[in-house]
């Protein structure tokens, strides 16, 4: 990890809670200068910020501080990253997530996200590449506040609200992770365009995988069972090309 300095001057305007409040932030690593390090920089950017050292505190604090992020370290001293995702997700809690490790192999990150998190950052690593990729995260997620102007999306009958984070296909209330929206709300963005998945995993993720494109194959099967789920389908395959979203004729 870069440690030359701290982050001398605020890189975008402060992000907030849509009530004012500072956004929080969970920090999971078991090296304690390293999230010494993360918290000064994110308490510098106005986040509220708690670590956890391992596993289990992780999840306690997660029920109680509740927080709009979390950085997660895959190797922990108790029970692993993957195992936290994995016990937060099946609780419900769609909270953010990146992961940090030390593993660079491609098919460790594309397993981080397939499991349901949302970002990958590789030791060593600046803290201003984790403050970015937090922030993109946070944007993502329904807990930042409102910048403002027309907030929908509309593509036939399915409705987007960047605002509120809400969508819903004739009328039917739709849940999605912070990735999952994002993806959806690329797609929307353009509506009968076909996107390849090169343009889909710079533009969700903001870099690729060197290749392994089945992180965006995955996540399309995932918006397909919740956007079509018993309607005629709008995300379609083009096969050798990519993929693109339409109103039903």
């Amino acid at each position: 990890m870069t440690t030359s300095a701290p982050i001398t001057a605020p890189a975008a305007p402060r992000l907030t809670r849509a009530d004012g409040s500072p956004l929080r932030v969970l920090v999971v690593d078991d090296e304690n200068s390293l999230t010494d390090l993360l918290s000064m920089a994110l308490r510098y950017e106005g986040w509220d910020v708690k670590a956890a050292p391992d596993g289990q505190t992780a999840l306690s604090l997660a029920r109680d501080f509740k927080p709009d992020a979390i950085v997660l370290d895959v190797m922990l001293p108790d029970i692993d990253g993957l195992q936290v995702l994995g016990r937060l997700r099946s609780g419900g809690d769609d909270t953010p997530i990146l992961f940090l490790t030390a593993k660079d192999a491609v098919e460790d990150r594309v397993t981080g996200l397939t499991a349901g998190g949302d970002d990958y950052v590789t030791k060593p690593f600046s803290l201003e590449e984790v403050v970015a990729r937090l922030r993109g995260l946070i944007r993502r997620s329904a807990a930042m506040v409102s910048e403002g102007g027309d907030s929908r999306i509309t593509v036939g009958d399915l409705v987007l609200d960047e605002e509120s984070y809400e969508v819903n296909r004739a009328g039917r209330e739709i849940e999605l992770t912070a990735t999952e929206f994002e993806l959806l709300r690329f797609l929307m963005r353009n509506p009968r365009r076909v996107l390849s998945k090169a343009q889909i995993l710079d533009r969700v993720w903001s870099y690729d995988f060197g290749g392994k494109s089945s992180v965006v194959e995955i996540y399309i099967s995932y918006l397909r069972k919740k956007i079509d789920a018993g309607e005629e389908p709008m995300i379609h395959t083009v096969r050798g090309v990519g993929y693109v979203i339409k109103p039903v004729a």
